[in-house]
C-alpha cells in the first residue's frame, strides 16, 4: 500500500525529529527474516530505548538530508531496517546482538555523531559498554583508594588491639 503525499510528509517529519536528537543510526538489511524474529528485535529495541523502523529509503534520505547523518544516504539501498538512538551505543548494540543470533540480518552501515561507520565500525561501537556500566566502572575506580585506606586503618586497629591484649 503506497502512502499519499501527506502521509509521506508526516513520516519524514517523524523521522527528522528522531534524527535531530539522535547520536547513532545503524542500517541493516533484513531480507528473509521471519515475522516472529522481527517482533523479538522490535521488543528488544523498545526495551533499550532504540527507535527501530522499516522505511522507504527515499523517505529516509529526505529525513537525514542536511543533518550530520547525510553521509549515510549513499548506503540506503535495498530492504533496510533503521535503528536510531539517542544513546551512543544502544542502536549498534541492539542490531549487532540480534545479528549474532540471526544470520539473515546483515549490518550494512552506520553513523555515529556524523562519522560514517562500516560494518566493522558498527561492531566496534556495539562492543563498548553501556553508559551505566561505564559510570559503575568509574565509581569503582574512584572508590578504590578510599576503601583501600579504610581497610588499612581497620587492619592497623586490629593489630593494635591484638598487641594490647
Amino acid at each position: 500500500m503506497s502512502l499519499n503525499l501527506n502521509d509521506k510528509k508526516a513520516v519524514v517529519a517523524e523521522i527528522s525529529a528522531k534524527v535531530a536528537s539522535a547520536q547513532t543510526i545503524v542500517v541493516a538489511e533484513y531480507r528473509g527474516i521471519q515475522v516472529g524474529n522481527l517482533t523479538q528485535l522490535r521488543a528488544k529495541a523498545r526495551a533499550e530505548g532504540v527507535y527501530l523502523r522499516v522505511l522507504k529509503n527515499t523517505l529516509a534520505r529526505r529525513a537525514v538530508e542536511g543533518t550530520a547523518f547525510a553521509g549515510l544516504a549513499s548506503e540506503m539501498t535495498g530492504p533496510l531496517i533503521y535503528s536510531i538512538s539517542d544513546d551512543a551505543v544502544a542502536a549498534a548494540k541492539v542490531i549487532s546482538d540480534f545479528a549474532k543470533t540471526n544470520d539473515k540480518l546483515v549490518v550494512k552501515a552506520g553513523n555515529y555523531a556524523g562519522k560514517p561507520l562500516d560494518k566493522a565500525g558498527v561492531a566496534a561501537l556495539a562492543n563498548i559498554p553501556s553508559r551505566e556500566v561505564l559510570i559503575a566502572q568509574l565509581m569503582g575506580i574512584m572508590q578504590a583508594p578510599v576503601s583501600g585506606f579504610a581497610r588499612g586503618l581497620a587492619a592497623l586497629a586490629a593489630k593494635k588491639e591484638a598487641e594490647a591484649a
